[in-house]
């Protein structure tokens, strides 16, 4: 399956062997999805490039106004980080849902990010926060918005086998936001959600002054309710206004018909009720209700 296994002393050393592999290396820290696509063929590799030894990608740290999640956390890191609770609740209600705890002790946010599934919980929650990645190669160091690393279902834009992805970059909460995820699943811990949905929130004077809401798996990757973020600008967080931006939000769903997810029509109409939960909550966190 593959002939060598590195630990890279730094990221430098690490994109060095990528470039050196020329293609034919791969970077792990979790390996829940790169191990089994490997032995499924998805993927082939001369290397594994394992950077869980990078003490620098396994912090949760605070830098000029963001909260930086190196490559290497994993979603029990996350889940337990009060950086992350405090300033991203969304990123922590995401990554308690993510598998089993098992799972969840060893994948890793950016891996969650990198696979590129259109549902992966975390990442559903990144883009609501309006997350960037730092993307390191042989060219140097590239920030990007998060919603920049999607090419298609299961595709990233980022080539493991030549850039590494170091950390996530969240900015840290101001007075009046908050954060909400919201998950739809058959069972509590082994599956795939059926919907998921992530919001952030800025509230001031009783007013929602800016919102932003994604939903999953309704397109090719996580999704904006533009309508339903334009629908809620200044107004009053009532029942009905919350009510019918829900509803507004599932027109810019286009979920298919799925034997593991459930059918489309019983998820667009599932969906706003997800989507007004998750207000709910984050107006609640916006208002000093806490994770």
């Amino acid at each position: 399956m593959f002939q060598k296994y590195v630990f890279p002393r730094n990221v430098s050393a690490a994109v060095h062997l990528l470039n050196e592999h020329r293609g034919n290396a791969r970077i792990m820290a979790g390996g829940t999805d790169l191990i089994l696509d490997l032995q499924n063929g998805k993927y082939s590799t001369d290397c594994i490039v394992d950077i869980t030894r990078i003490e620098e990608l396994k912090q949760i740290s605070e830098e000029n106004g963001n909260i930086v999640i190196g490559a290497a956390v994993t979603h029990n890191q996350a889940t337990k980080s009060f950086l992350v609770q405090q300033n991203a609740a969304a990123l922590a209600q995401a990554s308690a849902a993510v598998g089993s705890q098992q799972i969840r002790n060893i994948s890793t946010i950016v891996g969650n990010v990198v696979s590129a599934q259109p549902a992966a919980d975390s990442a559903v929650a990144l883009f609501a926060l309006d997350a960037q990645v730092r993307v390191v190669s042989a060219d140097g160091l590239t920030v990007m918005p998060i919603e920049n690393l999607y090419a298609g279902i299961g595709k990233s834009t980022i080539d493991s086998t030549l850039s590494l992805v170091t950390a996530v970059l969240i900015k840290k909460v101001e007075p009046g936001e908050g954060s909400a995820f919201v998950r739809l699943e058959q069972r509590k811990a082994l599956t795939l959600p059926m919907l998921n949905t992530a919001v952030k929130i800025s509230v001031k004077d009783q007013r929602i002054k800016e919102a932003r809401i994604v939903m999953a798996p309704v397109g090719i990757g996580p999704v904006r309710a533009t309508e339903s973020e334009a629908f809620l600008k200044d107004k009053m967080p009532s029942e009905e206004v919350l009510q019918e931006a829900g509803r507004l939000a599932a027109e810019n769903a286009n979920p298919r018909d799925s034997l593991v997810r459930g059918s489309r029509n019983y998820r667009l109409a599932v969906l706003p009720v997800l989507v007004r939960r998750a207000l709910e909550q984050a107006i609640n966190n916006a208002e000093g209700g806490g994770f």
